[in-house]
């Protein structure tokens, strides 16, 4: 079914609204879909903000790594509001339009947290570098304020890529249909949409994905190299678990995140299909957003011990309201 765009800019091709492709017409389906991400999405809510409060309210978890974790809650907290709201009601409701300049907040604020998660992953990475491989100089090396400097530009670079790119994908003209073949406004659903040739465009939003994507994925992985390296010669094997049991949650949601990332954007774009691109904008939005408090909190006594005092403090609270 295609959505007929009755407004226009004047004196121009581009449309002013745009509208989701309906999943299903079959509405049973359109309700389960619904049911199981609504799930999903309640579910990461709950245990992103649970986690952040834990490492909040806890003094034993104020230490870089769980200031970067908090930090990745609440990114994953933005990453999920800013599209599966939309995504929700669209599913389940006629109501499947959306302006242009609503379509540019949401793509601006999904590539916000998308790219700033890029940049705290490897930030992250480099704390356990520091922590492994430099133990006597950790606190100096990773103090309050190189934390909060890393934090920072891992969320700036998220602000201006976000920025860059809408902007970059807005400027261009969209002749209709005004259909998007995707759950929410992402980048190469509206580059279909766009008028005239552009592979151009295309080519140059492949190579701000390659820098954003690939660079901190390099920086990653150097880190593990060196880790690796470190822990290979460590003598006592109790010494080696520990070290590496330090990184394993790290490294799962790398793995997940990543893994699904470079498929969606990096893949050949001969090898795209609606289908494909659907399944895989879900499993990054809502699924690795929903597995990480789960990853962490089940991985981490201390993130255990912490949620169980948070949750025990809020259930104190009410009985006593």
């Amino acid at each position: 079914m295609t959505v007929n765009c009755s407004l226009w800019q004047e004196n121009s091709l581009s449309v002013k609204r745009f509208a989701f492709a309906k999943f299903s017409e079959d509405p049973g389906e359109c309700f389960l879909l619904f049911t199981l991400i609504l799930f999903m999405f309640l579910a990461s809510l709950t245990g992103n903000t649970l986690i952040a409060l834990a490492i909040c309210t806890s003094p034993a978890l104020h230490t870089p790594m769980y200031f970067f974790l908090a930090n990745l809650s609440l990114l994953e907290i933005g990453y999920t509001c800013s599209v599966i709201p939309k995504m929700l009601q669209s599913l389940v409701t006629e109501a499947r339009g959306i302006s242009r300049e609503g379509c540019a907040t949401q793509m601006f604020f999904f590539t916000l947290f998308g790219i700033s998660e890029c940049c705290l992953l490897a930030a992250m990475a480099f704390d356990r570098c520091m922590a492994i491989c430099s133990p006597l100089h950790y606190a100096t090396r990773m103090s309050r304020g190189v934390c909060a400097h890393l934090a920072m530009v891992s969320w700036g670079m998220g602000c201006i890529v976000g920025l860059g790119q809408t902007n970059f994908i807005f400027s261009l003209d969209f002749c209709g249909p005004c259909e998007i073949d995707h759950f929410f406004c992402d980048l190469p659903p509206l580059l279909a949409l766009a008028c005239g040739d552009t592979s151009h465009n295309e080519a140059a939003v492949f190579v701000v994905a390659i820098l954003c994507i690939s660079s901190p994925f390099l920086l990653i992985i150097s880190s593990y190299v060196r880790i690796l390296i470190v822990v290979l010669v460590m003598p006592s094997p109790e010494g080696r678990h520990k070290a590496l049991s330090t990184c394993s949650s790290h490294l799962l949601v790398v793995t997940l995140f990543y893994g699904s990332g470079s498929i969606a954007y990096l893949r050949p774009k001969a090898s795209h299909s609606p289908g494909t691109d659907k399944f895989l904008a879900l499993f990054y939005t809502a699924v690795t957003s929903m597995l990480n408090p789960i990853i962490y909190s089940l991985r981490n006594k201390e993130v255990k011990i912490a949620l169980r005092r948070t949750l025990g403090l809020r259930n104190t609270l009410t009985m006593n309201r």
